[in-house]
């Protein structure tokens, strides 16, 4: 008799972060959770990961709302899991105990069952708070061995022998666990290290412990990576669903459903019921925008290891700043900060440390810049990275940022932190007048700035849905009053959708006035300014993040006017010279372009 495999769901959470950069309004897929339900499944990823912050950003909406409208649909019996980051639990930063502890005791309250828990730097450290926080709030933990291939040529860590010590030290920490998640978020380890890593797992672990093996498929090699693990002895594998399968997310439930056939090993699933939830699902989908990468294969993967969720998110991010045709150059960039890093598996928050360094020496210059992230992890301000980041490298990041190099651990310098915790997150919710509750609480602590500009409501929504066209009307295509006209301007080779009515002029949702002259031979590009004044421009595209400056303040050179974010990070914009502020010509929110002026100093 063949054995059963079982599967969790993850088209709902790891699928949304991988196709969609986790930009998904709840109400859309609801009917697919249903329908997903009634087809038989009972193991959901539910949320977390990205999908906690990305609700808060980008879709205006409350998570915890969310996990209690997946919790309604998906039935009390269902198994809903979500997925931490050990000490840094939903947040890119790291966390003290008291704000480990309220994720856990959150997490339970809104309906969660499991929580599958990672470090990615494999530091075992990293996982004893967040996994007895998770154990003692009645919820299963899952712990994490996190995996990636090293970039041909490479050696020293991310071999059997190096994932088998890490399970020995989570073993021998007695992190409390229900079940072991071997996590490859790149989709590069190949089967033979996944073949051994779990042969040797099993022999470890104590009898009838829950294996569990998780990949993508950005490689093309997700469907023979989970048939290594279940040959191995996994007793559990991860599958999406249509639209939400393949490339960079995890295989589809059909694909491997089809490659287990005739083998002594099958899926615990009723295969016809699944296509037809696949099929709600995809209507429910049906006016996202899809972006191409995402369901493609990437044979550069295994030299720049991206996880599907980052990959997408990242270039969705250079696709709304105009940069996209530097994506080949960063990617390319990547392999060699994963090679001098420290070898930190390729997952949320180091993907994100990885990528930010390689677009910085893109976009600035070979390590004229550090990313915060990658910066504090190569001096151990995250903990251990797996091998010894480049000394070098090391150096250089200290002499730039001022930081000198530390061995203490990530957790006690955050309990000692009067900036962190329950107690400031409290004390900034009652500055503002907003409610005292443990959500809320939580909200800032994991959000920061944006948990309170969301609990203010003067967030706003930037998900991308494909806009259906309106029929044309009779009235024609003029341009006098009381028409209405969409055009497409292309301006330096970005293109922007442009509604017209009347005098008037929609762009990016914000109004303009329009008029029109003839001529325009005098015409230069206009900056938005009067022209007075010494210009303070962007040195690269970006959303305006914070305005610490308005007009008639005084600056000294130096000083920061405003904030840029590009690329989750955050850019300062100071000052070139000092004097007294004329104008700001951006307000926060709007997008900028590499070289704008968007203040003048008088």
């Amino acid at each position: 008799m063949a054995k059963n495999i079982d599967v969790m769901i993850t088209a709902f959470r790891d699928g949304f972060q991988s196709a969609y950069g986790a930009r998904v309004f709840t109400n859309d897929f609801m009917p697919a959770v249903e329908a997903t339900r009634d087809a038989g499944i009972r193991h959901f990823e539910a949320g977390g990961g990205a999908r906690y912050q990305s609700l808060y950003f980008y879709s205006n909406e409350d998570a915890f709302d969310m996990m209690d409208t997946f919790r309604e649909k998906a039935g009390p019996d269902a198994n809903l899991q979500t997925l931490a980051r050990g000490i840094n639990v939903v947040a890119l930063d790291s966390q003290p105990r008291d704000i480990i502890d309220l994720h856990a005791k959150m997490f339970k309250k809104h309906g969660m069952t499991t929580i599958r828990n990672f470090d990615a730097l494999n530091d075992v450290n990293n996982l004893i708070d967040s996994g007895r926080s998770i154990t003692n709030h009645g919820l299963n933990h899952e712990v994490c061995v996190t995996m990636m291939a090293l970039p041909p040529g490479c050696t020293g860590a991310h071999d059997a022998n190096f994932y088998a010590k890490t399970l020995d030290d989570i073993l021998a920490a007695e992190i409390p666990f229900t079940s072991v998640c071997f996590k490859d978020a790149s989709g590069t380890a190949y089967p033979s290290t996944i073949h051994e890593t779990i042969k040797a797992a099993r022999k470890r672990l104590p009898e009838g412990t829950r294996i569990v093996f998780h990949t993508h498929d950005t490689a093309g090699t997700g469907v023979v990576c989970y048939q290594a693990a279940v040959e191995a002895g996994a007793d559990q594998i991860d599958l999406s669903m249509a639209p939400c399968s393949g490339g960079t997310c995890q295989p589809d439930v059909a694909s491997m459903w089809h490659a287990l056939r005739g083998t002594d090993y099958r899926l615990d699933l009723d295969i016809d019921k699944i296509m037809e939830a696949e099929a709600v699902f995809k209507d429910c989908m049906s006016d996202y925008f899809m972006p191409p990468e995402a369901k493609a294969v990437e044979p550069l993967i295994p030299w720049s290891p991206m996880p599907g969720g980052a990959l997408t998110a990242n270039t969705q991010m250079m696709r709304d700043n105009g940069i996209l045709d530097r994506y080949p150059e960063v990617i390319d960039a990547m392999g060699e900060v994963v090679r001098l890093g420290g070898f930190g598996t390729s997952v949320t928050p180091v993907s994100q440390f990885y990528f930010q360094q390689a677009f910085n020496n893109v976009m600035f210059g070979k390590w004229e810049k550090f990313a915060e992230g990658y910066g504090k992890m190569i001096l151990g301000y995250f903990g251990k990275t797996p091998v010894a980041p480049d000394p070098e490298i090391v150096k250089i990041a200290a002499e730039k940022m001022g930081l000198e190099p530390t061995t203490e651990s990530p957790l006690e310098m955050d309990e000692a932190n009067p900036e962190k915790g329950v107690a400031p997150a409290v004390a900034k919710l009652e500055a503002e007048g907003l409610p005292v509750t443990d959500e809320n609480t939580f909200i800032v602590a994991a959000c920061g700035a944006k948990g309170i500009s969301f609990l203010k409501g003067e967030m706003t929504t930037n998900v991308r849905k494909i806009e259906k066209e309106a029929p044309a009307t009779a009235a024609g295509t003029g341009s006098g009053a009381g028409s209405s006209d969409k055009l497409t301007v292309n301006v330096g080779g970005d293109k922007f959708v442009v509604q017209f009515e009347g005098d008037k002029a929609t762009v990016n949702g914000k109004s303009y006035d329009v008029s029109v002259t003839e001529g325009g031979d005098d015409a230069g590009p206009s900056t938005g300014g009067s022209g007075a004044g010494a210009p303070v421009a962007a040195p690269m595209p970006g959303a305006v993040f914070e305005i610490l400056k308005g007009p008639g303040d005084s600056v000294e050179e130096g000083e920061t006017v405003i904030v840029l974010e590009a690329m989750k990070m955050e850019m300062a914009i100071a000052a070139p010279s000092a004097g007294v502020v004329s104008e700001i010509l951006v307000s926060k929110g709007d997008q900028v372009t590499a070289g704008q002026v968007i203040a003048t100093l008088g």
